[in-house]
């Protein structure tokens, strides 16, 4: 099941990228829907498969599946990582603030891809043959590592945030909207790491 599931993302990649002369690179964000922290993107050039057997989509594997997927990715791929800050965040909203991380990212590459594969609907800002795959990432090898590694990436940077500002608890919920982070919110407002153009922090800062 796990290898068809791999050669499933690996025959779409090929399928995808057929009479394409050069590298291509898959391209995913992670950290849209949280109230607090950056947002961040991963470029990811596959040079070689075989050591990711358990490579899909971040969102379907756990935890400690993702961190153990994240140096294979790193040894056997091109990657190129961008990170957009809470402050751009609010100055251009979330959606061109991924899109900027995803530029970041294809340009953070060491080698420049002709082509790219990107998770969801929005294209990127470069000069380069673009496709885009809803879901992407359940679909595409390329797109899934991005995805893993544009999420590992993140938590390392919430886990940072989580030893600046405890009392919120970023380790356990990410910046995501839970129970326990709005209680927190509304009991001592937002810090410096939330984004105050998302409603709940915007409705907040209102009311205070």
């Amino acid at each position: 099941m796990v290898r068809s599931i791999l050669s499933r993302l690996v025959r779409f990649d090929s399928e995808n990228t057929d009479g394409i002369e050069g590298d291509w690179a898959g391209v995913d964000e992670a950290g849209c829907g949280p109230l607090a922290g950056p947002v961040v993107a991963a470029a990811v050039i596959l040079r070689d498969t075989r050591f990711l057997g358990l490579l899909n989509d971040s969102k379907k594997i756990p935890f400690n599946i993702r961190e153990e997927l994240y140096p294979p990715i790193l040894k056997n791929a091109e990657v190129g990582i961008g990170v957009v800050e809470v402050e751009e965040i609010d100055a251009l909203n979330i959606y061109h603030a991924a899109r900027l991380a995803m530029k970041k990212a294809v340009l953070a590459l060491s080698l420049s891809p002709c082509f790219l594969l990107i998770d969801g609907r929005g294209r990127i800002d470069l000069p380069l043959s673009q496709k885009t795959v809803i879901k992407g990432d359940s679909k595409s090898a390329c797109i899934a590592a991005a995805s893993i590694v544009a999420k590992v990436t993140r938590d390392a940077l919430m886990f940072e945030l989580d030893k600046i500002y405890p009392q919120y608890g970023f380790k356990k919920h990410k910046g995501y909207g839970t129970a326990f982070h709005l209680a927190r919110l509304r009991e001592i407002g937002p810090s410096p790491a939330h984004r105050k153009s998302f409603a709940p922090v915007r409705e907040l800062m209102t009311m205070s």
